[in-house]
């Protein structure tokens, strides 16, 4: 398989070859809770992108943008980082992260490659197929909440690896998380993820791609659906009570009203506006308030054993500076989750030293800028997405499904700004291709 860095114009972007199909992109997402109930949710990523790459050999002249070549330098480190760990936990746990980034990786460069079947309205379609897939397990978590089931890859895996909890989490699906010690039962749901930060990171990230598919069938009976989609979901959002997901739309909504206000949009405004009314009326019809209150008592609350596990991530550094530990580490207080845990940029600290954090918040940047002085729907989508992205990553894990929203829409950022530019003998801007009518009849 030949890569090479892909040029906006010339004879690299003129190499015939036959088109990457979008069926191993739509098989991943679409049908995400069928996987979730097979217990495969958590390792489809890595049969998919074992096709992604066999279709990308087989095509061959992979194409690679400006600047991957620091998210391949962050994949070396991780992987040199990662073989360094002694221990047999921690070694399972970390080669399975370790084939997740491959694959993620790999996803990154089929949709830059595959411009002219994952296009802009193809892949948005195919990630609100995921955002129906939360809306979903939401409402599941809601009327179900202490319902619980093995999944048929429990009677597969061999009893020992089911003692590892990582796995066993995998295979054992509860319908919502909740925590005894809460001064009452407040199901929070979390399908189709292991837990329900995972949603509501996932969530804040994939409502702009929404927005933007809604926009791209506007004028057909889909536009509703989809725009129904938006109050619809935010009843189990709401109910997640995750604080760090609201940050994020609200990051969004701010970003995106402030840049239509630049642009003097204010018929777009009002429309985000009043999806935000809707979620602030929501707010105050459900007990969400309630919840919180009764989550977040005064003393021991999650945020107090946040900033301690923080405290000892940096406290860490100095003892393995460079390449880090690997993985995550045994707290001080054996009640707490693992240092570098609660947080991807903890994780990267931890596992894999600074230098880990410092490449991952280059690439992201890299792609922000190739769409953040876009003034059209999809560049600001795509920047909202990026930079709430890089907020959350904070406090939110994102390996594998946040990184599954950022890594396609970094590959989009990346591919429009080539996708605009005029071709070779041409001095006219072209706009960004949309696909005829029978390339999108799926979606």
């Amino acid at each position: 398989m030949s890569t090479v860095v892909s040029q906006p114009s010339g004879a690299d972007a003129a190499v015939p070859t036959r088109p990457l199909p979008a069926w191993p992109l739509l098989w991943l997402f679409g049908p995400f809770l069928l996987w979730w109930a097979l217990g495969l949710s958590d390792s489809m990523w890595i049969p998919a992108a074992g096709v992604m790459a066999y279709q990308l050999v087989s095509r061959g002249h992979v194409q690679a943008p400006r600047g991957f070549g620091v998210w391949l330098l962050l994949m070396v480190w991780i992987t040199f980082a990662t073989l360094r760990v002694a221990s047999g936990g921690d070694l399972i746990g970390g080669l399975y992260r370790l084939a997740l980034y491959y694959s993620l990786t790999v996803i990154f460069l089929y949709v830059y490659n595959a411009r002219t079947t994952l296009t802009v309205r193809r892949v948005t379609g195919i990630l609100t197929l995921w955002f129906i897939t939360l809306v979903i397990g939401g409402y599941l978590g809601i009327f179900f909440p202490a319902a619980e089931f093995t999944t048929p890859m429990s009677k597969v895996i061999p009893g020992g690896l089911l003692q590892n909890p990582m796995i066993h989490d995998m295979v054992v699906r509860p319908l919502s998380q909740f925590d005894d010690g809460y001064n009452q039962f407040e199901p929070r749901p979390n399908v189709p993820f292991l837990y329900t930060n995972n949603w509501g990171n996932v969530y804040s990230m994939l409502l702009p791609l929404v927005a933007v598919y809604m926009l791209e069938v506007r004028g057909t009976r889909r536009y509703w659906y989809v725009l129904a989609l938006f109050p619809i979901s935010a009843v189990p959002a709401l109910l997640t009570l995750n604080r760090g997901m609201f940050l994020g739309i609200g990051l969004t909504i701010v970003y995106v009203a402030v840049r239509l206000a630049l642009q003097r949009h204010y018929k777009a405004i009002v429309g985000v506006l009043g999806l935000g009314l809707v979620g602030l009326v929501l707010y105050n019809v459900l007990p969400v308030a309630e919840r919180m209150n009764n989550r977040l008592p005064p003393e021991g609350n999650s945020t107090t054993t946040r900033l301690s596990l923080y405290e000892q991530a940096l406290a860490l550094v100095p003892g393995s500076p460079i390449f880090g530990y690997g993985a995550p580490q045994p707290p001080a207080n054996p009640f707490e989750a693992p240092v570098g845990t609660q947080g991807y940029i903890w994780m990267l600290l931890v596992s894999f030293g600074p230098m880990a954090v410092v490449l991952f918040v280059a690439f992201f940047l890299v792609a922000l800028s190739k769409v953040f002085r876009r003034h059209d729907a999809l560049g600001m989508a795509l920047s909202s997405v990026l930079m709430v992205g890089l907020v959350e990553h904070v406090y939110y894990g994102l390996l594998p499904h946040g990184l599954a929203v950022m890594l396609p829409v970094a590959a989009l950022a990346f591919r429009g700004e080539e996708e605009i530019a005029p071709p070779t003998g041409q001095g006219a801007v072209q706009p960004i291709e949309r696909p005829s009518a029978a390339s999108s009849a799926a979606l």
